[in-house]
């Protein structure tokens, strides 16, 4: 028994943790699907899954509430697989630990996989009462979701009947979400022809640790520290000062979280090799400097390690660290309609470089598709001066907000009801579900709404218990406030 089964709601948390049990990074939800399959099957529940991988269940509505607007619940399957450095989780087959801290719960050097777990438990919690009453509901569980959104992308027209939409992957409990940025992946490739290195060399590791990172669209305006952008201020010193010579860089592991870590192999003359480990000193103290107020723990560590034999020509280099040094982090710009939040942003998120090959993926994301298209176009532009080729992946629109919303009007009453408080409205920078969702399914009323989550995509990962308690209140009350159909 977890020691969050005991934690109330009880089914939803119960639920949690049987997910905590099943690996499911993005790409790899088979086994989840599978759990929930059985699950309605116990249930003796309709199901399918659609030729994109979505699974849908659907659950009649309770007697007296046949007339209801028929709701959509909606939450993703997959997780981000992120882990401590001194972890030796495999997100391929171990379970996630979770663990109560306080009036949080966590997990055991990983992501915790609230985001979006809890929203799945929830709609399992749903499909599972007898308590409840509801219209017609349709759980609507897609995968890929913080890969590429492939299981929205790919969802059918005709699949579901229902006219709103909850989508269960907000992150700030109190707060009813409206609108979302959109997102688009850059990814810039090119090759370069490796040499020797100078004679009489030492190699070294670098790498840089300790930055907390974080989910790219929720805390990009945290101004927390990029270890990309790190990696490459160092490399760019060591490279006009020393003489260095990269062999290999590797930094940050997925387009939609904030870099925590890099490594780099490189190559200095052997009369440099004690100023090396000076400058990656210097470097640490400007950085923690300049960003004391977000980050505390920032480490860079030099190893010497076994001489390397290949290394990039320092043109080619040159070129590619200025371009690193140069290319957009963080946020671009706020919003000038919705005051405090985002409107523009990018990630500078992965960094490959190694036998020839370079890789550099960002995500640009923005709440005015023209403007992630201008900030997509002009990464595009600047890589092309080394020489690189770009191409734009899982492109998703934005959700814009309709603030004379029918379930708005609804949620805000019904919340006010339960807590004696209003609920605040509110845009979300995060690349949620609902733009995609709403482009094939124009007629769907939507909101979302969830727990209060903090960090995700990090393995500081963690949701507020009473948060979790207070969601689940005001789902259970909306769907029994759910107006009539729109068909009757």
């Amino acid at each position: 028994m977890s020691a969050i089964d005991s934690l109330q709601p009880q089914p939803l948390w119960n639920y949690f943790s049987q997910l905590c049990g099943v690996p499911r990074p993005s790409g790899e939800e088979a086994a989840v699907r599978q759990l929930i399959i059985d699950f309605a099957q116990s249930l003796g529940l309709q199901y399918l899954v659609d030729s994109a991988g979505n699974l849908i269940v659907k659950k009649p509505a309770t007697a007296g509430y046949e007339n209801r607007a028929g709701v959509v619940l909606q939450s993703h399957l997959d997780m981000v697989p992120q882990k401590n450095n001194d972890s030796n989780h495999d997100f391929s087959k171990d379970p996630i630990s979770p663990f109560i801290d306080g009036d949080w719960v966590r997990a055991d050097g990983t992501t915790l996989g609230a985001d979006n777990g809890i929203g799945v438990a929830a709609i399992m919690a749903v499909l599972a009462s007898n308590e409840l009453q509801h219209g017609p509901v349709e759980a609507l569980f897609t995968i890929e979701e913080e890969s590429s959104m492939s299981g929205a992308e790919g969802l059918g027209a005709d699949t579901l009947d229902g006219e709103i939409l909850f989508n269960l992957d907000s992150e700030d409990e109190g707060e009813l979400f409206v609108g979302c940025a959109g997102c688009v992946d850059i990814v810039s490739t090119a090759q370069y022809e490796e040499v020797k290195p100078e004679e009489n060399s030492k190699s070294f590791e670098i790498f840089v640790s300790g930055l907390k990172g974080g989910h790219s669209g929720c805390d990009i305006h945290l101004g927390r520290g990029n270890a990309n952008r790190v990696m490459a201020r160092l490399l760019k010193r060591g490279t006009g000062e020393l003489g260095m010579s990269i062999s290999s860089l590797k930094g940050g592991s997925l387009r939609n979280a904030i870099p925590r870590e890099a490594f780099a192999n490189v190559v200095v003359p052997a009369a440099n090799a004690e100023r090396l480990r000076e400058i990656a000193e210097e470097v640490k103290a400007i950085v923690q400097a300049e960003l004391a107020a977000v980050e505390g723990d920032l480490s860079i560590s030099v190893k010497e390690v076994t001489p390397l034999n290949l290394v990039m020509p320092q043109a080619t280099q040159r070129d590619w660290l200025a371009l690193l040094a140069c290319c957009p982090i963080g946020v671009q710009r706020m919003s000038d309609s919705v005051p405090g939040v985002v409107e523009t942003s990018n990630n500078l998120a992965v960094v490959h470089i190694a036998n020839g090959n370079i890789k550099v993926e960002c995500m640009a994301r923005s709440a005015v598709d023209s403007a992630m298209d201008e900030l997509a176009e002009t990464i595009r532009d600047a890589f092309a001066l080394t020489g690189a080729e770009s191409r734009f992946e899982a492109p998703s629109p934005g959700w814009t907000p309709n603030m004379n919303s029918p379930i708005l009007g609804v949620m805000r009453k019904t919340y006010q009801r339960l807590f004696d408080q209003d609920p605040e409205i509110k845009v979300i920078h995060a690349g949620l579900e609902c733009g995609l969702l709403g482009g094939t399914y124009p007629r769907w009323d939507m909101i979302s709404f969830g727990p209060t989550i903090r960090f995700p995509h990090s393995p500081d990962e963690k949701v507020e218990i009473k948060t979790v308690d207070r969601f689940w209140q005001l789902l259970s009350a909306a769907l029994r406030e759910v107006p009539e159909s729109r068909s009757n």
